[in-house]
């Protein structure tokens, strides 16, 4: 595709599956991918309840252009399953999601969450440590006080580097529901998390009380009409920030009018068009993530089908809408049958806002140039993608004669699906999470 030659192709670098083996074991499956900040960590979440970070290699003298690849830096164990014995309820350990902080000094510190627990987490490089103990022999036992009689100073030998993961503070049992949500306000002070029906704001420092800011919860439950399906801040506004419904409508907030935000500052909503109406169409306006742009000026939302791109001053309708694969509009009534209408898609920006990628089905993924209005269809696979190989655009077919590089809508897998996507803050580097396969793109170097 000569379009989009900018950003694309791709070169492949090999998949990291965070264990190699071919079967899809449930733990491993990659359940949110994050880059840090300035790009140079990777951070990936699994159903396991682990987080991998991976790390961009230096650039070598050599070859100053070759630098990108990602290596495992740390793993951890961040949550584990628990149980609630007063709801009789198994809590997952699966991650949900994972915010990076801006990096202040050496350390990395990383949000992540399950369904009821957000946990800080503090990741430090150790190559020094302390000998020569006055109370402890070499090993850590005590020494028998009559035997010490003279005072050492301990001092710091060289070791082989360790990259150590603490957690800092633990914000608990301020959950109801799932958590769906969390994000780090611009303040970098407070951060929030939202759940079905609440959105909470937590200060760093405070682990036991948040304040609820958002609350749809009827006074009885049989007349909830809608749920909350993701929540933002503001990238600039620390006051500022919006939140989506199952009912495909963005409500834009300020925490300077009142303390609860059950008012909403601004409402965005696409007007129905009743020729396109039917049984599914509650079901697939639903939106599974929200994105402010870098500049603040857009928000974009993902619905089942569609990608819209909203501007902030404009509430009536979206002013981009992207099609990601309108050829399963025939096809709703199985998906209805074997649960993927409820698939939850997630979107990202470019660093510079003018590109978009979402994922699909059959392990395809979606970009949508803002400015010149052409797309492109990739998969990430290991059949057809080899260390630096350029990767092909994908086309699928609504029936008719099928071209040979085609794929027919009736052959696609509908078990490989790309939900988790990340774009590298400043570069074209993107991550694809399929299953419990990491893939890492890079924009294609002379």
């Amino acid at each position: 595709m000569k379009c989009f030659s900018r950003y694309l192709p791709y070169i492949f670098r090999p998949p990291s599956s965070i264990l190699a083996s071919s079967c899809h074991a449930e733990a491993d499956i990659i359940s949110t991918v994050e880059f840090n900040h300035t790009g140079e960590l990777l951070a990936t979440g699994d159903k396991g309840g682990r987080v991998v970070i991976f790390q961009r290699e230096q650039e070598s003298k050599n070859q100053p252009h070759r630098r990108g690849e990602y290596n495992v830096y740390s793993t951890f164990q961040s949550h584990e399953p628990e149980f609630d014995y007063l709801k009789s309820l198994e809590i997952e350990e699966k991650i949900n999601k994972i915010r990076w902080l801006p990096q202040q000094n050496a350390a990395y510190f990383l949000l992540s969450t399950n369904d009821k627990t957000v946990k800080l987490w503090k990741v430090s490089e150790r190559d020094k440590r302390p000998e020569g103990y006055n109370l402890k022999d070499e090993d850590g036992r005590l020494r028998d006080p009559s035997m010490i009689t003279m005072l050492r100073v301990p001092v710091l030998r060289p070791m082989d580097l360790m990259v150590e993961a603490t957690p800092r503070r633990v914000f608990a049992n301020a959950h109801t529901y799932h958590i769906n949500s969390i994000s780090v306000n611009s303040d970098y002070e407070t951060y929030m998390s939202a759940d079905d029906l609440r959105i909470n704001l937590w200060n760093f420092e405070i682990t036991n009380q948040s304040f609820n800011i958002v609350d749809i919860k009827p006074a009885n439950m049989e007349e909830l009409t809608e749920v909350i399906t993701a929540a933002e801040f503001h990238p600039h506004h620390c006051n500022t920030f919006v939140y989506s419904s199952s009912k495909g409508t963005i409500r834009l907030c300020d925490m300077r009018t009142s303390a609860l935000c059950d008012r909403h500052a601004k409402f965005f909503e696409e007007p129905e068009d009743p020729s396109n109406r039917s049984f599914f169409s509650e079901i697939i306006s639903s939106i599974s993530d929200v994105k402010f742009s870098h500049s603040g000026r857009y928000i974009m939302t993902r619905d089942y089908l569609t990608v819209k791109v909203w501007d902030l001053n404009m509430e009536n309708r979206p002013i981009e809408t992207y099609q990601v694969h309108d050829y399963l509009r025939s096809k709703l009534c199985s998906l209805y049958e074997n649960d993927c209408i409820f698939d939850k898609f997630e979107c990202v920006w470019n660093g510079s806002d003018s590109v978009i990628m979402t994922g699909s089905y059959n392990n395809f993924f979606r970009m949508f140039d803002r400015n010149t209005k052409r797309d492109v269809t990739l998969e990430a696979s290991r059949e057809n993608s080899k260390p630096r190989a350029i990767l092909k655009p994908r086309k699928v077919c609504v029936g008719g004669k099928r071209r040979k590089d085609e794929i027919s809508v009736d052959s696609l897998d509908f078990s490989k699906k790309i939900l988790h996507t990340a774009w590298h803050p400043s570069e074209n580097i993107i991550a694809v999470a399929a299953t419990n396969n990491l893939y890492i793109f890079q924009d294609k170097v002379n």
